[in-house]
């Protein structure tokens, strides 16, 4: 594994495995991932990641480049927010699971059905607040109408062959997390992050440390401790998270396997050990 000395620099991760980041506070992740010829990105970052990812994908694969598909994790803004522009730029499909697609296409309702805490209790009722027309005009900016399609249900990635996408709901009900069985390398977006995002000291300091999904913005905590353990049943090698530095040490699939049990007694997500960064692992 061959990091890069800066955000905008894509480095290898494992072979044909390439990442964008960590960047900023929340360390976010992006992944061009190469197969026989063609590559596919996974995740777009914030809306003002466009640029960076185009750069990048050009230093790697060629400035006409064009990836055979997008594939979202889950449709959040700090994962989807370049999506509709690099998906024009590219002319390139992209693809959610099902139970994503009235979200991805700025469904209201289904953002009120399926929200987190914070969306909830306060970015919701905001966007209720400025009334109906600004409020549409806001959620067609970030809609993926036109562009965005199911993934199959036979769990095939596009441009993939090599991988697969398991359904890991719980942080939204259609977020998926993508395996390839050969080396055992997971890309998990935010069912399994490798930043402490649920303490406050993580989130300042950006410790490092396997955690569930934000819980804040998660919308099934109960089925988001189910997906921990599903990816556990994986074994992974190398956990490749929405946040934080991949994890990629001796024992990878072991330390998760402890985790996922720990996370599975927890009532809630949090507990003294995450209250400081300590060992990150543990």
């Amino acid at each position: 594994m061959t990091r890069a000395t800066d955000r905008n620099t894509p480095w290898e991760l494992a072979r044909g495995v390439f990442c964008l980041g960590p960047s900023g506070r929340t360390q976010t992740m992006v992944y061009l991932v190469g197969s026989e010829g063609s590559w596919v990105l996974v995740d777009t970052g914030w809306a003002s990641d466009a640029a960076r990812i185009a750069r990048a994908a050009a230093a790697l694969f060629g400035p006409t480049t064009r990836p055979a598909a997008i594939v979202l994790t889950h449709v959040h803004p700090d994962h989807a927010g370049s999506a509709r522009t690099l998906a024009e730029r590219w002319r390139a499909p992209v693809y959610v699971h099902p139970a994503e697609l009235s979200i991805a296409s700025g469904d209201f309702g289904a953002m009120w059905a399926f929200a987190g805490p914070l969306d909830r209790w306060l970015i919701l009722p905001l966007m209720r607040a400025i009334g109906r027309r600004r409020r549409e005009a806001l959620i067609a900016r970030s809609s993926l109408s036109g562009v965005v399609q199911a993934l199959d249900t036979n769990g095939a990635v596009p441009g993939l062959t090599d991988w697969a996408w398991v359904h890991t709901p719980g942080h939204t009900p259609g977020h998926v997390s993508l395996f390839r069985a050969t080396d055992r390398i997971a890309i998990t977006g935010d069912a399994l992050v490798t930043m402490r995002v649920n303490s406050l000291w993580g989130m300042l300091f950006g410790c490092p440390g396997l955690s569930g999904p934000p819980r804040y913005t998660t919308w099934d905590w109960r089925q988001a401790k189910e997906a921990v353990a599903a990816l556990s049943r994986l074994e992974p090698r190398v956990i490749a998270g929405g946040h934080g530095m991949p994890m990629a040490e001796t024992g990878t699939a072991a330390t998760l396997a402890t985790f996922a049990r720990r996370i599975g007694a927890w009532r809630l997500q949090g507990s003294r050990s995450q209250l400081r960064c300590g060992s990150p692992w543990r």
